[in-house]
């Protein structure tokens, strides 16, 4: 198991230190990392882990699917995220559960145990940015009940490949480049629809000219849904999108 400098891998956390002190931050703030391989996730045990944070995203993209009776909804989630696996795991609910983890690009962790927590305690601005992360994650989570909600899948599609967009979005010439190899499979369980009502809304889509697949990511063209951009626009605290970065 190897060991990282954390604020030095994400420096948006860095940030939210006094100049003066983030050298010496960035030095203290360590925690051991872990790698987790493409396939099914056997969620580590909290061991070490319980009284600390919990596992940070360092590197590559993870699949989070929930199912009740044979239907699955799932979360995307990626460099920068907090995840407690564990803690969904061992909460108690009336509805039978199916929980699973899915690793989609290979996955590097930062371990944020008690150690760890401890170390992060020297500079409380860090608490705040990490619970920042939290609701961040909670507040997309309430925009994809809401694109679910759409009635037509391929409007469900359209929405939320420009809603990933806001975050792994580039801008190019030809429109906004969407850089995540993501399944019919997997776009079917993010929007609650049948993979072949996928393919088929896909297909829609780009007769439309509007979505293109392009093997290893989307091009996006044109303009994102008016429904989207009402959403945003209800969400007064969603973070302006990070599409406006050129590739």
């Amino acid at each position: 198991m190897n060991v990282c400098h954390v604020l030095s891998e994400d420096p948006d956390l860095a940030e939210c230190i006094a100049p003066e002190l983030r050298a010496g931050a960035v030095a203290h703030c360590v925690a051991r990392t872990i790698r987790m391989p493409r396939g099914r996730w056997n969620v580590p045990g909290p061991e070490g882990l319980r009284d600390g944070i919990g596992l940070l995203v360092l590197e590559g993209l993870l699949l989070r699917r929930v199912g009740i009776d044979g239907r699955f909804g799932a979360e995307l989630l990626g460099v920068g995220d907090l995840l407690r696996p564990w803690q969904s795991d061992d909460a108690r609910t009336t509805l039978a559960l199916t929980t699973g983890w899915k690793v989609l690009e290979p996955v590097r962790l930062a371990l944020l145990d008690e150690a760890a927590a401890r170390r992060f305690a020297d500079y409380p601005q860090l608490t705040g940015r990490l619970v920042d992360r939290a609701l961040e994650r909670s507040r997309n989570l309430t925009i994809n009940m809401a694109i679910v909600h759409q009635a037509r899948v391929h409007v469900r599609l359209h929405m939320l490949l420009w809603h990933l967009a806001d975050r792994w979005g580039r801008v190019r010439s030809e429109g906004i480049w969407l850089p995540l190899a993501l399944t019919h499979t997997v776009l079917a369980d993010l929007v609650a629809a049948r993979r072949p009502t996928v393919t088929t809304a896909l297909t829609e889509l780009s007769r439309q000219g509007l979505v293109i697949s392009a093997g290893d990511g989307w091009l996006l063209s044109g303009e994102p849904p008016g429904e989207l951009l009402e959403l945003r626009a209800f969400d007064a605290d969603t973070p302006a999108p990070r599409a406006a970065a050129t590739a």
